[in-house]
């Protein structure tokens, strides 16, 4: 039996969220994203984009292709609740749903055609969404996820379209290969180069030759050309999370040893989230104190992964917790509510030279160990939970706190 397979985005989230707000931008080229020279942008309405501005762009550069654009600095944390607004009514309206980043969605409805006409409860499913948020939203329905996602990338904006069984392979073939998912500018030049361009030219080559070209990327993308895609929607589960506790070998109230040890562990909690391609909505910190009575506090924030997002948010929950008349026992940091997404620092106000930056710490990390690189304020915290590894005969690279 052909899976059913339904792709939803919401278009151009940030914007649309933004014109909720305020209804006088509709209509009107907007921009999200940083808001000086060296900001980047985060989100650009269809009006925009009709002067060649894109997400990721420069802002200075957007500027000047259009001098007209609004330009705001966007509110990650309104952004996040409506996701999960979202979020909330496909849990309770599908079987099984894939959050793939906060405002794109996976959902298998494969057998509900013998309760329902699936494609009617997608639309009706749509509806319930723009109703209950105020946001438009597109899908695209199709055997799998791949084809699901072209065709919802073809029908946008605001818009739904199914790919009937069996036209997968015809609905592809015209399209710009830079249309296939995995495809990234470089890929898309290197195709170029060969003549290949649109997607028929991958169907009618022999599996080999893209392979010999591409290795196991070229295997991947015959396969997706050819509409051939078993990849599995991946349940989405809100409690999900990562977390690192420290047990003292000696109960204390040193306050610089908690700090340390608690900014150390929510340090390396982020750089997880990064090396997984991932981000969290909420973020915990714990005590136990040496009666062993423990408490904890958590608090929702906008979906991130940023050092300088997570941790401030991790010492303000411990600040508000900590009772300094008693002996700790314990701590603990976790992130939870994590999901798919790309660790965008851009987003709203920072520059490339800082995403530049943690994309280089990161790089040393993953080569030297996850404490090659740190704060100078985690210096001393050696070794939490198992997880500071050795330097491998290497000194680490101790970077010096900065405020803004």
């Amino acid at each position: 039996m052909d899976r059913t397979i339904l792709h939803l985005d919401l278009d151009t989230f940030f914007v649309s969220v933004e014109r909720k707000l305020n209804n006088e931008l509709i209509g009107k080229p907007v921009l999200v994203g940083g808001t000086g020279d060296r900001g980047v942008v985060s989100a650009a309405s269809y009006e925009a984009r009709r002067f060649n501005v894109h997400s990721g762009m420069s802002m200075k550069i957007a500027r000047m292709y259009c001098p007209e654009a609004i330009i705001i600095k966007g509110n990650a944390g309104v952004y996040s609740d409506y996701s999960r607004m979202v979020t909330e009514i496909l849990k309770e309206k599908v079987p099984v749903l894939e959050k793939s980043s906060v405002d794109e969605f996976y959902a298998d409805l494969t057998g509900m055609d013998r309760h329902f006409g699936c494609f009617m409860y997608a639309k009706e499913l749509r509806k319930t969404i723009m109703n209950e948020t105020g946001l438009p939203i597109s899908f695209g329905m199709s055997i799998n996820k791949t084809v699901a996602k072209v065709a919802t990338n073809e029908i946008k904006p605001n818009n739904q379209l199914k790919i009937e069984p069996g036209t997968e392979k015809g609905f592809l073939a015209p399209l710009s290969v830079r249309k296939i998912p995995m495809v990234g500018e470089n890929t898309f030049h290197t195709l170029c180069n060969l003549g290949i361009k649109r997607v028929r030219n991958v169907q009618e080559l022999p599996m080999e030759m893209i392979s010999s070209v591409l290795g196991k990327n070229g295997l991947s993308l015959w396969e997706k050309a050819n509409a051939l895609d078993n990849s599995p929607v991946i349940e989405f589960h809100e409690r999900k999370s990562i977390s690192n506790e420290r047990t003292f070998g000696k109960d204390t109230t040193d306050v610089s040893q908690l700090k340390t040890t608690i900014e150390a562990m929510a340090e390396q909690l982020t750089y997880q989230l990064r090396s997984g391609g991932k981000i969290a909505g909420c973020v915990s910190v714990k005590i136990r104190y040496s009666d062993f009575s423990t408490c904890s506090k958590q608090c929702r924030i906008a979906y991130s992964s940023a050092d300088h997002i997570m941790i401030p948010k991790v010492m303000e929950l411990f600040e508000s917790l900590y009772n300094k008349r008693l002996l700790v026992r314990l701590v603990g940091v976790k992130f939870s509510d994590i999901t798919n997404g790309s660790y965008q620092l851009s987003i709203f106000e920072d520059t490339r030279k800082t995403a530049s930056l943690y994309v280089g710490m990161d790089k040393i990390r993953d080569r030297f160990g996850p404490r090659s690189v740190m704060r100078a304020s985690t210096f001393g915290a050696r070794s939490i939970g198992g997880m500071m590894n050795p330097f491998n005969g290497e000194p680490p690279i101790v970077l010096a706190h900065r405020t803004a």
